[in-house]
């Protein structure tokens, strides 16, 4: 029986990522977001509470890990921010394992996996999709956010790889300019072409 055929999802912060994982998962292939396991276990009775806790003391809480508590101590320490990786990044592999185990039978899976060419996660897929707009788009939609100003915008925007890279090292590229509607229908036909392709690799 052939292994699923592995969809890497990626796109820019305000480029509509999540929106279009949703697609896909109500075209019917399975989606594994690391982000929202992360969230989950790092949330309020998150499995990883405790070990935080021990590594970085008063990082959590009733709710969970204060994030900003733990990202004043982490983020400008090279060395802690590896020590939370080493905490966080075994504990995601193994929800993803769990999740290959889970849908081993399905033609197609995505990985939701905001900074894949940043990591290594690109070696990991079998195809990229990259999820695109405008920069002026781009740019509405992030500054439209609570709390969100240009010097953040600028600042996340320069820990990216570019857009513009991005969409060329890209095997398709979803373009969310257009309508939700226009959007969807270009995502269904993606993994109708998408579940062709793992067809044929058996």
């Amino acid at each position: 029986m052939s292994e699923p055929f592995i969809i890497g999802l990626t796109g820019s912060i305000g480029m509509g990522k999540s929106t279009v994982a949703e697609m896909f998962a109500r075209a019917g292939v399975p989606v594994f977001d690391a982000d929202a396991q992360v969230r989950k276990m790092q949330g309020p009775d998150g499995e990883l509470l405790p070990a935080i806790e021990d590594a970085f003391p008063g990082s959590t809480g009733p709710q969970g890990v204060d994030r900003e508590v733990l990202g004043a101590q982490v983020f400008a320490d090279k060395a802690l921010l590896a020590k939370l990786e080493a905490i966080v990044h075994p504990a995601v592999g193994a929800k993803r394992a769990e999740f290959m185990e889970a849908n081993q039978d399905a033609s197609l899976i995505l990985f939701d996996i905001p900074l894949l060419f940043e990591g290594a996660g690109h070696s990991q897929v079998d195809c990229i999709v990259v999820v695109s707009a405008p920069a002026d788009v781009q740019r509405a939609r992030v500054l439209a956010r609570p709390g969100m100003t240009e010097e953040k915008f600028e600042h996340i925007l320069g820990l990216q790889v570019p857009d513009a890279e991005k969409r060329e090292r890209a095997d398709y590229v979803v373009d969310t300019s257009t309508s939700l509607e226009e959007t969807e229908s270009a995502v269904k036909m993606l993994v109708e072409d998408l579940r062709e392709r793992a067809q044929a690799r058996q």
